[in-house]
């Protein structure tokens, strides 16, 4: 098969544009760094560049995924999202309906939830940044990097909420602020703020910016308000500007915090950031919360998605007895 040649761009130049497009359209980085790395995997199963491709290479590569890499269905279609974005807003040409597409399974699995014992255990192995974000993903609801990317500006102490830029489908929402985290998350703003007085002084203090802001406000990146909730520890270099930022809390340190705090906790089951998050959405709907509340609060487009977690509780709370508990004692040998 022919390799990419220069008719076509190379294939530094596809990725160019890919990243270009993203940026316009306001996609977040991971979805950005996502859509690459899909796209470049494509063109190496092809061996040739995606102008010279069309819907059934697209079908061949998706079902590749689905029959001989058995990869899950959300990963399947994270793939198909990078390939429609690449023909439709970068090649512009649109894909007619992949009928022979063999979709990935999609396994209907209950999510992993705390009880409150195990939420409260866990949070006691947990101090400082790490123990205040992981209250935060349990407290309000939160996905690991909507805690991550939280700026000074989206938390609101007079009404006791969190703004939620962006979120998953590019949604913004209010989320609680829990009555029992306003004054560490006000001590710890103090310090930051602190922080951030020490790298102005220092000719440092940027932070990155939304596209939009950053050509809109373009002194809004060393302004308190835009700052990091939970900046990193370390300062980089922005190699085109050379300014000095700090980028916002690493989400695999909170995550390899997490982890450590369940085994410490001696907690049986597979704990993830994202479990916090499940066991929010499963004890307000035991609280006896509606579930269109909850659905606003954690953000869900689709209330079916809401509804799993009634699964959750039919199953570990329903109330119904095993025959084996209306057995009379065994004997004693």
């Amino acid at each position: 098969m022919p390799r990419p040649n220069r008719s076509y761009g190379t294939l530094s130049d596809l990725v160019t544009e890919v990243r270009a497009a993203a940026r316009v359209r306001n996609l977040s980085r991971s979805t950005e760094k996502t859509y690459v790395a899909w796209i470049e995997r494509f063109i190496r199963f092809h061996d040739r560049h995606p102008v010279a491709l069309g819907e059934r290479d697209v079908t061949d590569f998706l079902n590749a995924l689905a029959i001989e890499n058995q990869v899950a269905a959300s990963t399947q279609n994270q793939a198909l999202a990078a390939l429609l974005f690449l023909y439709r807003k970068v090649l512009g040409r649109d894909l007619p309906w992949l009928d022979d597409l063999a979709r990935a399974k999609k396994p209907r699995n209950l999510p992993v939830v705390l009880s409150r014992d195990e939420v409260h255990a866990l949070l006691e192995q947990l101090d400082g940044p790490p123990g205040l974000m992981a209250s935060l993903l349990y407290g309000a609801g939160l996905r690991l990097l909507e805690c991550l990317c939280l700026r000074v500006k989206d938390i609101d102490f007079d009404r006791r909420t969190i703004l939620v830029r962006r979120g998953k489908g590019d949604i913004d929402r209010a989320a609680i602020l829990p009555e029992v985290l306003v004054e560490p998350l006000r001590t710890h703003l103090d310090r930051i703020q602190e922080q951030h007085q020490r790298d102005l002084a220092d000719g440092a203090g940027w932070v990155e910016l939304p596209t939009a802001i950053e050509h809109k406000l373009p002194t809004a990146a060393r302004e308190w308000p835009w700052q990091w909730v939970f900046p990193a520890t370390r300062q980089y270099t922005h190699p085109k500007t050379g300014q000095r930022r700090r980028h916002h809390y690493h989400e695999t340190a909170l995550q390899r915090a997490v982890s450590r705090a369940a085994g410490r906790a001696a907690i049986r089951k597979r704990v993830t950031c994202h479990t916090l998050r499940h066991s929010f959405a499963t004890h307000l709907l035991e609280d006896g919360v509606d579930i269109r509340t909850i659905q606003r609060l954690l953000g869900h487009k689709d209330l079916r998605t809401t509804m799993l977690y009634t699964h959750v509780i039919l199953d570990l709370r329903g109330g119904l007895r095993s025959p084996l508990d209306t057995l009379p004692p065994k004997r004693r040998r």
